[in-house]
């Protein structure tokens, strides 16, 4: 009989110790160790640390040939931008979001326009066959040719991968899954570990690209052990506000494309759908000018996009003036506010300020500090900010601006939209003019507060 014997897994990088400690031996985090028990069959063994791949002799790197991986279009062009051009044979990807924004929605209608051309799987671990033909017939799918499977033994997942052999299969999810020769429950860090594996070295075996949904924690990290993220090929992450229509797929790692890739879908009565535009949906459309409110473009993977910063300063009426941002880092306002002070002279500390990015996105480049600190200071002086005016540019603690990467592509997507003034770092400054778009190109803060006084 196999036995068993009681084991401790971190939750971060999925090392194993025979005894508890308070710190991980293997990547120095505390208090990730669990309990689990690990079945010590041989032959369980033997199975689990199979190779991913099938051996090779070694050669030299410029004898080996490179070839352009093929790709397989899913039918839903945010998708598909997100991945890097469509799915790639044999490639493993990952994607998780919140309960209910509609993973298993968008997975179904990429398999059921995939289903036109190959043959896919859709493997159900948390709703019966039932409940995914209602959602199907709910969205209008054309599913004829969707082969589905209601199961969470991995041994018969990889039996009906093995017969049917898909093009594409779905697992939904990761964490329901569970591996007889493994002793832990399902959703468990081995359980998960062990699935991940067997079925990544199955994708690379027989080349089908197997697509595993991910739960996430409460801090909207993919739950599980780290070694998760890195034995696939792609991370994708759906965001959005559950009470907004908008949902947004990001590629935080990808081998077969460019990473930080956006995807805008719009959930309709129909499931999701992709926004050709999306710039126009994080511009807010007011009857006249307001104060507090610029534009900025913004770069997103290989696509530029146009968002509105909002800022509102008002007197504080608290000894601690509170700074407070949203989709934006709150750390950089409270340095921006140092570097406003300090090289412009407007001082902010008797004042609470609030800035938000419009539409619920999520900013992390640097570029956003030119137009934060222009929507404070409209918002400080009451004053709307000139019409059509567009920014971007990194401000440093010294007072200078910095430029921005891709300069010019944002150019062009400002004035595609329409846009008349664009207030740059003079290093992106264009060298051929950009046709009904007036540049103002400045290397400093203090200049750039000049041009709007």
């Amino acid at each position: 009989m196999a036995k068993s014997r009681t084991v401790y897994v971190c939750a971060d990088c999925g090392g194993t110790t025979p005894k508890w400690q308070g710190k991980c031996p293997h990547c120095n985090a505390w208090n990730t160790l669990e309990e689990t028990l690990e079945s010590s069959t041989p032959a369980a063994s033997a199975h689990r640390y199979a190779p991913l791949a099938s051996s090779s002799p070694v050669r030299s790197l410029s004898e080996i040939e490179a070839r352009e991986t093929p790709r397989q279009p899913t039918g839903l062009d945010e998708f598909d931008r997100v991945l890097g051009g469509g799915l790639v044979a044999g490639a493993v990807v990952l994607i998780g979001g919140d309960p209910g924004i509609g993973k298993s929605t968008l997975l179904l209608q990429a398999l059921a326009s995939l289903s036109t051309t190959t043959n896919v799987l859709y493997v159900t671990g948390e709703e019966s066959a039932e409940q995914v033909a209602l959602r199907a017939r709910r969205l209008g799918l054309q599913t004829g040719n969707v082969n589905l499977l209601a199961e969470i033994r991995l041994e018969a997942i990889q039996a009906a991968v093995s017969e049917q052999k898909p093009t594409v299969a779905v697992i939904d999810s990761i964490q329901t899954l569970y591996s007889g020769e493994l002793s832990a429950a399902p959703g468990s860090v081995s359980q998960v570990r062990e699935c991940a594996a067997q079925l990544t070295r199955l994708a690379k075996q027989t080349g089908i690209a197997i697509v595993m949904i991910g739960h996430v924690t409460k801090d909207g990290a993919l739950a599980g052990p780290r070694v998760l993220e890195h034995i696939v090929d792609t991370v994708l992450y759906f965001e959005g506000d559950t009470h907004s229509s908008f949902r947004l797929v990001r590629a935080f790692k990808n081998r077969f494309g460019a990473v930080n890739e956006l995807g805008v879908f719009a959930m309709t009565d129909r499931g999701l759908r992709g926004v050709a535009n999306p710039s126009a949906l994080f511009l807010s459309q007011h009857e006249q000018q307001v104060a507090g409110s610029c534009v900025m473009a913004t770069q997103e993977g290989t696509r530029p996009l146009l968002v509105e910063i909002q800022a509102l300063v008002d007197s504080s009426h608290a000894p601690n003036p509170r700074r407070l941002t949203v989709g934006l880092e709150g750390n950089r306002l409270a340095m921006l506010l140092a570097v406003l002070h300090r090289h412009a002279g407007v001082s902010t500390f008797d004042q609470d300020v609030f800035v938000n990015a419009v539409g619920g996105v999520r900013i992390t480049e640097p570029a956003a500090d030119l137009p934060v600190l222009l929507a404070i200071m409209s918002s400080l002086r009451d004053k709307p900010l000139p019409r059509g005016l567009i920014a971007f540019g990194e401000v440093g603690l010294a007072g200078e601006i910095r430029p921005a990467p891709r300069g010019q592509e944002r150019l062009r997507e400002a004035a595609k939209l329409g846009f008349s003034i664009a207030l740059i770092p003079k290093a992106n400054a264009p060298r051929q003019p950009v046709e009904g778009l007036e540049i103002w190109a400045v290397d400093r803060l203090d200049a750039a507060l000049d041009k709007l006084r």
